[in-house]
Order: C-alpha cells, then sequence, then structure tokens
C-alpha cells in the first residue's frame, strides 16, 4: 500500500493521521477550529511534535470547544502555560485564545467559519495531481489570500504556510500524490 512520501511507515500514529484524516474534506466547525489551533502551534515546528501531543491539546483547549476557549482568562492562560503536554509558547496560547474569538465572529458574518473558508476555493476541494512530494508547494497564491484576509480579521499565526497547511488537512486541497492510495478517495 503505497503513501505520501512525508509518511514515516514505522509510525502507526502518523499512518493512521495520512490514511483516515489528511486532506479528507472537514466542514465540522470544532474540527475546523482544532487543525486551525494545532496548525497555529505547529508553526516552526514538526507536524509530528504537534501530533504527538494532540490529546493534550484537546484536554488543554476544552475539548476545541470554541465557546470556552474564546473565553479563557489569563488563569487560564497562565494554566496553559505551566502545561508540559502542550506547546508552551505564550505567543501561541494568547493567539488560540484571541483566534477563536476572530473565528466566532467570521462564522457570525458568514453563518460559519465553513462557510467563509470553504468559500475561497468556490465550496469543493481542488484537486491536484502531484506525481511526488517536491512537487507539493509550501504555499500557493490561494493561500496567500486567504491569509492575509484571516490577518485582516485578527487571527494571529496564520501565515500563508501554516494557512495551506491547514487547507490540505482538512481537504481544501487533494494534495496526495496521485499514486497514493488515498489519493482517490479523498
Amino acid at each position: 500500500m503505497k503513501r505520501c512520501g512525508w509518511v514515516p511507515e514505522n509510525d502507526d500514529l502518523y499512518c493512521k493521521y495520512h490514511d483516515e484524516e489528511w486532506g479528507v474534506p472537514v466542514h465540522d466547525e470544532q474540527l475546523l477550529f482544532e487543525f486551525l489551533i494545532l496548525e497555529t502551534f505547529q508553526a516552526g515546528l514538526s507536524w509530528r511534535t504537534v501530533l504527538y501531543k494532540r490529546e493534550n491539546f484537546r484536554k488543554a483547549f476544552a475539548g476545541f470547544n470554541i465557546n470556552k476557549v474564546a473565553n479563557y482568562t489569563e488563569d487560564d492562560q497562565a494554566r496553559l502555560l505551566q502545561d508540559a503536554g502542550i506547546i508552551r509558547n505564550k505567543l501561541k496560547i494568547k493567539a488560540a485564545i484571541s483566534n477563536a474569538q476572530a473565528f466566532l465572529k467570521v462564522a457570525e458574518e458568514f453563518g460559519s467559519f465553513d462557510n467563509y473558508i470553504w468559500g475561497f476555493v468556490n465550496h469543493k476541494p481542488i484537486v491536484n495531481s502531484w506525481k511526488s512530494l517536491s512537487e507539493i508547494p509550501a504555499k500557493t497564491e490561494l493561500s496567500d489570500k486567504l491569509s492575509a484576509d484571516l490577518k485582516k480579521r485578527g487571527f494571529k499565526f496564520v501565515g500563508s504556510t501554516v494557512v495551506y497547511a491547514h487547507m490540505q488537512a482538512t481537504g481544501m486541497v487533494n494534495d496526495h500524490i496521485v499514486d497514493c492510495f488515498r489519493y482517490d478517495a479523498v
């Protein structure tokens, strides 16, 4: 069974993530928020680091309940900075809270965050036809545009590379290589 080249074959958690989640279109608000938070914490780090702390993030951020995270206080921030199970970066913790607030504003304006973000791809995944890992971009003109719009709306840690990773993870783009067994499935 052929997988994308970025997946370490001897890593069960990574394989499970690739095989069951990565590139599958996501329209659930809470899951879109979860990926946004995880991607922002991943900025400058490896995805593996975040993936292996995902359950800890889930506990620390109230199951990625957007409303709860949006109302986190300075006490919550202090608690998170002491949580060895997550990435303890003060700016990223503050960003997670302000991003939850911005997420809710966008959802109110567009009817849902899903409607907003998927509008950038006309509500259907972009299907690429990459033959090798080296062809897959780290960012695109579209991720540049989405990144700029998110920043304008108050989001933090949403540079174009982070945004493109979010688009890949949530299935807005299918970047499985063409001979990966998941390419046709998603």
